[in-house]
């Protein structure tokens, strides 16, 4: 065989070789649990003897090596240890560009979305998932170029101009959707033209994700659908089976939920929910919630008000901000109001009364007309009594603030609302508290941490990546990258609760709660001694090392041992 990263030498001494794997092969062991060569090789097919779910492997482990951006694999698997990551001995050339274009365009021939689902099937069924919520949230992705010909029919997706979440209108975008299960595990990933609304594409998710979830072996009616509020629209609700989602503050069965969960004043207070220890700089947010309903499009519905103490520090700063704007505004009119000098009581009185009609957020200005008598010019003779040759009117202001408006929003900071149709528990009855809901709701954050990951510039703006489809296909690598990194986590996690162990984390304080980001520093700088056709490890394990891998269910010689397909 071969030597996997060295010329074989003609000398009797064997070759030495050190590669520098850091924690790739514990991605690769994942891969080959999840089974992602054979899938990819089994939807894919060519005429080429190039395998195309190796070249996906390797997209997959160049992502998650932290390498940026994501081309040249060549070079970037030109000095590993091939045979330990692929389960068998490549030429670094195996990777070449050509070889990763050719493949790209193959995929996106066979279907992003076919290879994805069967990829999320795979992971459901062998990683044990539940998908009793299914999250969904959507994300823009700016791009850095014209993209002249990607507005057509042929294409994709259109990349073109659209609202933009990261605050950059003035450049082209798409739209990434994902839905997830077990929080933050994807199983559905889409690209959505640049204008599309989100009301729209919760729209059509609304009548696809049945079909989504019975492929993944789930029923219609054991599932809970989770989304922001931009699931709120009447054809959405009628068309939504079990769900729960943020109701806007733009209706007003919002604003009078809210007043009577203050005027009732009987919280229930669940504290804190997130799953990390509160620290100095982030204390968490201590909860309470309140159950009422409102009827939107002349249907009930459950409405849970809920208060985060977060929300109220934030809401009650803006609040501030707002007071200030507000009376910097009316301080503005009331000068220009005493600088005005009428001649007639009927226009000064008119002045008076349209000045009134022009109130700020939070005041509004009281004016009344004073009179300014007008005297002859020089020093009026002595004894004799001053006589104004006219009368001038002027107007006199009063600020007043809008005290009931700024009650109303003091108490309504930090509240907002849940909407759900899923039914409540009690007495034993299966359903869902206003508790439960809150801590279900809450878990749509992990998506928000999924579009950080998938939202690399540099990798979507890559040289050879300036066609829809090669985008849409590099979309595709992420999401399986993505699903990896949540699956090591979900593992790792899983394992410790069943175990009632922990791990060192960061600063070596025990966690039960690691991440997929601080593996990756638990295992930096390990490397692999290759000696001839012998391997070993070019320094033992240590015992922080062997617990992430008891927790991940990997044996410790997984460094040293190929990663054959299974």
């Amino acid at each position: 065989m071969a030597h996997p990263f060295a010329a074989t030498s003609k000398s009797q001494q064997p070759p030495i070789a050190v590669a520098q794997v850091n924690h790739l092969p514990i991605v690769a062991d994942f891969a080959r649990r999840l089974g992602l060569v054979e899938i990819v090789n089994r939807l894919v097919p060519v005429e080429m003897e190039v395998e195309p779910g190796v070249i996906v492997l390797g997209m997959v482990l160049d992502t998650l090596s932290g390498r940026s951006p994501l081309y040249h694999l060549e070079g970037a698997f030109s000095d590993c240890d091939r045979t330990v990551l692929f389960g068998k001995d490549l030429p670094a050339n195996y990777f070449s560009d050509d070889n990763a274009g050719r493949i790209m365009d193959r995929i996106f021939d066979a279907g992003t979305q076919r290879v994805f689902s069967a990829l999320s099937m795979s992971a459901m069924d062998r990683f044990a998932l539940t998908a009793k919520h299914v999250h969904f949230d959507t994300t823009s992705v700016n791009v850095f170029g014209d993209y002249n010909n990607a507005a057509d029919e042929q294409a994709p997706f259109k990349i073109t101009h659209g609202y933009s979440k990261d605050k950059r209108p003035d450049l082209k975008q798409f739209v990434l959707s994902l839905l997830c299960v077990d929080g933050d595990i994807p199983i559905v990933g889409k690209h959505e033209d640049g204008n599309r609304s989100d009301k729209k594409i919760n729209h059509r998710v609304l009548g696809e994700v049945s079909r989504h979830m019975k492929e993944h072996g789930v029923a219609e009616d054991a599932f809970i659908y989770v989304a922001d509020s931009a699931m709120v629209t009447e054809e959405n609700l009628a068309r939504a089976g079990a769900f729960i989602t943020r109701l806007p503050a733009t209706y007003n069965e919002c604003e009078r939920v809210i007043l009577d969960a203050i005027d009732a004043d009987r919280w229930l207070d669940v504290g804190r929910i997130a799953q990390t220890a509160p620290t100095k700089n982030r204390p968490g947010a201590i909860y309470r919630v309140h159950e009422g309903s409102v009827n939107l499009y002349e249907r009930p519905y459950r409405a849970i008000v809920v208060h985060s103490s977060a929300h109220d520090k934030r809401r009650q700063k803006r609040l501030e901000r707002e007071l200030a704007a507000s009376l910097k505004e009316i301080a503005s009119q009331a000068k220009a109001c005493e600088k005005k000098t009428l001649f007639c009581r009927a226009d000064a009185e008119a002045a008076a009364d349209e000045a009134m009609t022009r109130p700020t957020a939070y005041h509004r200005l009281e004016v009344r007309v004073v009179e300014r008598p007008r005297y002859a010019r020089g020093r009026p003779k002595h004894d004799a009594e001053r006589t104004p040759i006219a009368i001038e009117y002027g107007l006199a202001t009063e600020i007043l603030e809008d005290r009931e408006a700024i009650e109303r929003r003091r108490k309504m900071a930090g509240c907002f609302v849940l909407l759900t149709n899923v039914e409540g528990g009690n007495e034993g009855a299966p359903g869902y508290d206003a508790e439960q809901i809150l801590r279900t709701y809450k878990d749509q954050y992990a998506i928000e941490r999924n579009f950080s990951f998938l939202k690399d510039d540099q990798i979507v703006n890559a040289l050879f990546l300036k066609r829809p489809q090669r985008i849409e296909v590099l979309g595709l690598i992420l999401l399986i990258s993505l699903l990896i990194w949540r699956l090591i986590e979900h593992v790792m996690r899983t394992q410790l609760q069943a175990d009632g162990t922990t791990v060192p984390g960061w600063d070596d304080k025990p966690t039960s709660r690691p991440s997929a980001y601080m593996l990756t520093w638990k295992f930096r700088g390990l490397m692999i001694l290759c000696i001839g056709e012998v391997r070993r490890l070019a320094q033992p394990l240590s015992q922080t090392q062997m617990a992430f891998l008891r927790a991940l269910k990997i044996p410790e010689d997984r460094f040293i041992s190929p990663c054959t397909s299974g």
